[in-house]
């Protein structure tokens, strides 16, 4: 019993300590002018322009990547990494003694066909003779006939399969099909690369490095404001304080799904005369999808301030009911942008498109009810409401504000 009772004691002044510093600090900051307590910012008007952003990767527009039709070893190389190519121009010779030998074996085919092609002619000929003098039957000489035939037949295979090796033995030197420059090698002197079911990949080559793009993947909740000819703005980690800019390509319309999240291709056409933009950079990409001009501003901190204590907010219970928000869902309850709600009571969906500001009036700070536009997540248009040009809004406290309500212990 004397320990129950000695704990409960313990509890009991630690509590009234804790509720009479909460009351201290609460009487000091309620002594102090609003000026002092809280961050004040004019409103103002001005332009604001509303962006998605994403990253992407820099690409050339057109890569070619150069294989081989045919199986062989690397015999040289006439081109390395960077390297500026023109259309016809050596690239890969691959050791072609074996092709080589099958072309002259295919060729040496076609001289023994055509032997037999002589034989059968001349062999037709005499039995068409005979055949008009009834020295022999009508059915020897259509063996004849149909054996120099087979031998005509014989000659174009044979010709048909040199051809064939030739062509296959002029594949030993793979040249370039367009003009350009190399950005990636993957075979080296030596190296074996095998033609079978797919054509191997020995050298990618860039077309035009003037030209590039970015392939950046949006969110689906931003795809929907982006179209074809938008100006974009953007920035790589090679030239941290420079902008670049380029225009909205192409909407891939093959959506990507991973972890349940969509996003979709976005290209965007990038010029590169310099051609100080590499292929395989990170671009941070900004799109602005709407403008207004001239329009009322409120800053984005003035829209998540909420009075630290009650006191400091007079009237607050009174614009939450002008505004048809009750209870801590209200307007003095929400920090963001969603901050005023937007039924009649708290089990309401709460309407995005309004915030609440607290002005500094009369030397105290007062809610204000405002319906908000678009943002560049600095600043928000505001577009309806008792907000006026030149009124003071808090943004924030210049000394962290503890109200008494805010300190609580458990009980046992």
């Amino acid at each position: 019993m004397k320990k129950s009772l000695k704990k409960s004691l313990v509890l009991i002044l630690v509590a009234a300590a804790a509720i009479g510093g909460g009351a201290w600090v609460y009487r000091d900051q309620a002594a102090k002018s609003p000026e002092q307590r809280y961050k004040i910012q004019a409103v103002e008007k001005g332009d604001l322009t509303q962006t998605v952003s994403a990253n992407g990767t820099l690409n050339p527009t057109i890569v070619v990547q150069v294989g081989t039709q045919v199986s062989g070893t690397v015999k040289k190389l006439y081109v390395d990494f960077n390297s500026k190519v023109e259309a016809g121009q050596k690239l890969v010779e691959l050791d072609d003694a074996v092709l080589s030998a099958v072309a002259k074996q295919s060729a040496a085919s076609v001289v023994s066909a055509a032997a037999s092609l002589d034989l059968t002619t001349a062999n037709e000929a005499r039995m068409k003779s005979l055949l008009a003098q009834e020295y022999v039957s009508k059915q020897e000489y259509d063996q004849a006939l149909q054996a120099k035939k087979a031998a005509q037949a014989a000659l174009a295979l044979a010709r048909a399969q040199n051809e064939r090796d030739r062509v296959n033995l002029d594949y030993a030197v793979i040249r370039s099909p367009v003009s350009g420059v190399v950005v990636d090698r993957v075979v080296d002197v030596g190296q074996t690369v095998a033609a079978s079911f797919q054509t191997p990949t020995l050298i990618k080559i860039a077309q035009d490095l003037s030209k590039m793009q970015i392939d950046s993947a949006f969110a689906e909740a931003d795809v929907g404001n982006i179209k074809v000819g938008q100006k974009v703005r953007f920035s790589v980690d090679a030239f941290p304080n420079r902008s670049f800019q380029g225009e909205v390509k192409q909407i891939r319309l093959n959506a990507t799904n991973q972890q349940n999240v969509v996003t979709y291709d976005v290209v965007v056409a990038v010029d590169n005369p310099e051609q100080i933009l590499l292929p395989g950079m990170t671009a941070y990409v900004n799109i602005g999808v709407a403008r207004r001009q001239d329009v009322l501003l409120v800053p984005n901190a003035a829209l998540r301030f909420k009075p630290a204590d009650a006191a400091a907010a007079n009237g607050a219970k009174a614009a939450e009911k002008s505004a048809g928000a009750n209870g801590p869902g209200g307007a003095g309850g929400q920090a963001g942008m969603g901050g005023m709600g937007g039924g009649k009571g708290p089990g309401k969906k709460r309407d995005t498109a309004s915030g609440t500001v607290y002005v500094l009036a009369g030397g105290e700070i007062k809610p204000v009810s405002v319906q908000l536009g678009i943002t560049d997540n600095r600043s928000t248009e505001v577009v309806g409401g008792d907000l006026k040009p030149g009124d003071r809004v808090v943004t924030g406290d210049n000394v962290a504000v503890k109200a008494p309500s805010s300190v609580g212990m458990r009980m046992f």
